[in-house]
Protein backbone atom coordinates (compact mmCIF):
# COMPACT_ATOMS: atom_id res chain seq x y z
CA UNK A 1 0.00 0.00 0.00
CA UNK A 2 1.49 3.58 -0.93
CA UNK A 3 1.91 6.00 1.60
CA UNK A 4 -0.87 8.10 0.24
CA UNK A 5 -3.23 5.00 0.34
CA UNK A 6 -2.44 4.40 3.56
CA UNK A 7 -2.46 8.34 4.98
CA UNK A 8 -6.32 8.47 3.45
CA UNK A 9 -7.20 5.01 5.22
CA UNK A 10 -5.93 6.72 8.73
CA UNK A 11 -8.69 9.13 7.73
CA UNK A 12 -11.65 6.43 7.84
CA UNK A 13 -12.75 6.85 11.55
CA UNK A 14 -12.88 10.76 11.25
CA UNK A 15 -15.24 10.47 7.45
CA UNK A 16 -17.59 7.75 9.59
CA UNK A 17 -18.20 9.69 12.58
CA UNK A 18 -18.73 13.02 10.45
CA UNK A 19 -20.63 11.28 7.82
CA UNK A 20 -22.69 9.17 10.49
CA UNK A 21 -23.51 12.59 12.41
CA UNK A 22 -24.56 14.32 9.09
CA UNK A 23 -26.59 10.55 8.04
CA UNK A 24 -27.71 8.87 11.34
CA UNK A 25 -27.82 6.02 9.60
CA UNK A 26 -24.88 3.48 9.86
CA UNK A 27 -25.08 1.82 6.91
CA UNK A 28 -25.68 5.10 5.08
CA UNK A 29 -22.56 6.22 6.45
CA UNK A 30 -20.57 3.25 5.80
CA UNK A 31 -21.57 3.77 1.81
CA UNK A 32 -21.00 6.92 1.90
CA UNK A 33 -17.25 6.97 3.36
CA UNK A 34 -16.54 3.86 0.88
CA UNK A 35 -17.63 6.40 -1.94
CA UNK A 36 -15.51 8.54 -0.71
CA UNK A 37 -12.34 6.68 -0.26
CA UNK A 38 -12.72 4.98 -3.55
CA UNK A 39 -12.69 8.19 -5.20
CA UNK A 40 -9.81 9.79 -3.67
CA UNK A 41 -7.80 6.63 -4.30
CA UNK A 42 -8.62 6.58 -8.03
CA UNK A 43 -7.80 10.17 -8.47
CA UNK A 44 -4.70 10.58 -6.15
CA UNK A 45 -3.31 13.60 -8.48
CA UNK A 46 -6.16 15.96 -7.52
CA UNK A 47 -5.54 16.18 -3.89
CA UNK A 48 -3.39 19.71 -3.79
CA UNK A 49 -0.31 18.89 -1.44
CA UNK A 50 -0.67 22.04 -0.22
CA UNK A 51 -4.60 21.36 1.00
CA UNK A 52 -4.80 19.11 4.48
CA UNK A 53 -5.74 15.82 3.68
CA UNK A 54 -8.61 15.56 5.36
CA UNK A 55 -10.57 18.96 4.40
CA UNK A 56 -10.09 17.11 1.04
CA UNK A 57 -11.45 14.30 1.92
CA UNK A 58 -14.38 15.69 3.78
CA UNK A 59 -15.05 18.34 1.07
CA UNK A 60 -15.80 14.75 -0.87
CA UNK A 61 -17.76 12.92 1.47
CA UNK A 62 -20.21 16.04 1.55
CA UNK A 63 -20.86 15.40 -1.94
CA UNK A 64 -20.99 11.79 -1.63
CA UNK A 65 -23.58 11.90 1.63
CA UNK A 66 -25.56 14.38 -0.96
CA UNK A 67 -25.60 11.27 -3.36
CA UNK A 68 -26.96 9.07 -0.62
CA UNK A 69 -29.69 11.41 0.50
CA UNK A 70 -30.46 12.08 -3.20
CA UNK A 71 -30.25 7.89 -3.39
CA UNK A 72 -32.41 7.70 -0.50
CA UNK A 73 -34.89 10.35 -1.37
CA UNK A 74 -35.64 8.82 -4.68
CA UNK A 75 -36.33 5.59 -2.94
CA UNK A 76 -38.68 7.53 -0.22
CA UNK A 77 -40.69 9.27 -3.02
CA UNK A 78 -41.57 5.86 -5.14
CA UNK A 79 -42.56 4.12 -0.83
CA UNK A 80 -44.61 7.24 -0.90
CA UNK A 81 -46.57 6.23 -3.54
CA UNK A 82 -47.81 3.06 -1.63
CA UNK A 83 -48.23 4.29 1.91
CA UNK A 84 -49.33 7.88 2.09
CA UNK A 85 -48.77 7.82 5.54
CA UNK A 86 -44.63 8.28 5.38
CA UNK A 87 -41.92 6.20 6.18
CA UNK A 88 -40.48 7.64 9.15
CA UNK A 89 -40.46 4.74 11.76
CA UNK A 90 -38.40 5.63 14.54
CA UNK A 91 -35.40 4.11 13.38
CA UNK A 92 -32.81 7.34 13.14
CA UNK A 93 -32.71 7.58 9.74
CA UNK A 94 -32.75 11.30 8.37
CA UNK A 95 -35.95 12.68 7.59
CA UNK A 96 -35.46 12.27 3.85
CA UNK A 97 -39.30 11.09 3.27
CA UNK A 98 -39.94 15.06 4.39
CA UNK A 99 -37.16 16.01 1.98
CA UNK A 100 -38.68 14.50 -1.13
CA UNK A 101 -42.09 15.37 0.00
CA UNK A 102 -41.38 18.99 1.01
CA UNK A 103 -39.24 19.72 -2.01
CA UNK A 104 -40.80 17.96 -5.22
CA UNK A 105 -40.58 20.48 -8.44
CA UNK A 106 -38.78 22.99 -6.56
CA UNK A 107 -35.82 24.53 -7.94
CA UNK A 108 -32.24 23.44 -6.83
CA UNK A 109 -31.47 26.72 -4.86
CA UNK A 110 -34.73 26.16 -2.97
CA UNK A 111 -33.96 22.17 -2.26
CA UNK A 112 -30.56 23.02 -1.01
CA UNK A 113 -31.90 24.91 1.39
CA UNK A 114 -34.25 22.71 2.40
CA UNK A 115 -32.11 20.30 2.75
CA UNK A 116 -29.66 22.22 5.31
CA UNK A 117 -33.33 22.89 7.23
CA UNK A 118 -34.23 19.06 7.36
CA UNK A 119 -30.21 18.59 8.39
CA UNK A 120 -30.17 20.80 10.92
CA UNK A 121 -33.56 19.27 12.05
CA UNK A 122 -32.40 16.09 12.22
CA UNK A 123 -29.33 17.10 14.20
CA UNK A 124 -31.20 18.78 16.83
CA UNK A 125 -33.82 15.83 17.33
CA UNK A 126 -30.99 13.11 17.57
CA UNK A 127 -29.86 15.73 20.88
CA UNK A 128 -33.35 15.01 22.53
CA UNK A 129 -33.98 12.87 24.24
CA UNK A 130 -34.34 9.25 22.84
CA UNK A 131 -38.39 9.27 24.36
CA UNK A 132 -39.18 13.10 23.42
CA UNK A 133 -37.21 12.39 20.45
CA UNK A 134 -39.97 9.91 19.48
CA UNK A 135 -42.77 11.66 20.73
CA UNK A 136 -41.73 14.69 18.55
CA UNK A 137 -41.27 12.26 15.56
CA UNK A 138 -45.11 10.54 16.18
CA UNK A 139 -46.67 13.23 16.39
CA UNK A 140 -45.33 15.72 14.07
CA UNK A 141 -43.60 13.23 11.09
CA UNK A 142 -46.02 10.22 11.53
CA UNK A 143 -49.05 12.37 12.34
CA UNK A 144 -50.25 9.95 14.99
CA UNK A 145 -53.20 10.62 17.69
CA UNK A 146 -52.58 10.91 21.37
CA UNK A 147 -53.59 7.75 22.18
CA UNK A 148 -51.85 6.07 19.65
CA UNK A 149 -48.68 7.89 20.82
CA UNK A 150 -49.08 7.41 24.70
CA UNK A 151 -49.92 3.43 23.47
CA UNK A 152 -46.44 3.46 21.67
CA UNK A 153 -44.67 5.02 24.59
CA UNK A 154 -46.45 3.85 27.50
CA UNK A 155 -47.28 7.10 28.62
CA UNK A 156 -50.06 9.10 29.70
CA UNK A 157 -51.59 11.87 27.64
CA UNK A 158 -50.25 14.51 29.97
CA UNK A 159 -46.92 13.19 30.36
CA UNK A 160 -46.96 12.83 26.70
CA UNK A 161 -47.67 16.80 26.54
CA UNK A 162 -44.96 17.60 28.97
CA UNK A 163 -42.50 15.90 26.57
CA UNK A 164 -43.80 17.37 23.08
CA UNK A 165 -43.45 20.94 25.12
CA UNK A 166 -40.05 20.29 26.50
CA UNK A 167 -39.17 18.97 22.77
CA UNK A 168 -40.41 21.94 21.20
CA UNK A 169 -38.97 23.92 23.77
CA UNK A 170 -35.54 22.44 22.71
CA UNK A 171 -35.77 22.44 19.41
CA UNK A 172 -36.02 26.35 19.36
CA UNK A 173 -33.31 26.77 21.60
CA UNK A 174 -31.33 24.74 19.40
CA UNK A 175 -32.39 26.39 16.32
CA UNK A 176 -31.67 29.80 17.85
CA UNK A 177 -28.20 29.11 19.30
CA UNK A 178 -27.77 28.33 16.10
CA UNK A 179 -28.64 31.38 14.46
CA UNK A 180 -31.73 30.33 12.81
CA UNK A 181 -33.80 32.88 14.16
CA UNK A 182 -36.78 30.22 14.37
CA UNK A 183 -39.86 30.72 16.40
Amino acid sequence: MSDFAERVAAQRAILLRTAHQMLRNKAWAEDAVSETLVAALEKPGAFAAGAGLRTWLVAILKHKIVDQIRHHTRECQVDAGDDAAGDVDGSGAPLASAFAAASAGIDPQERLSRLQFITELDQCLQRLPRQQERAFVLRNRMEKDTSEICDELGVTASHLYVMLHRANRRLRASFQKANHGFR
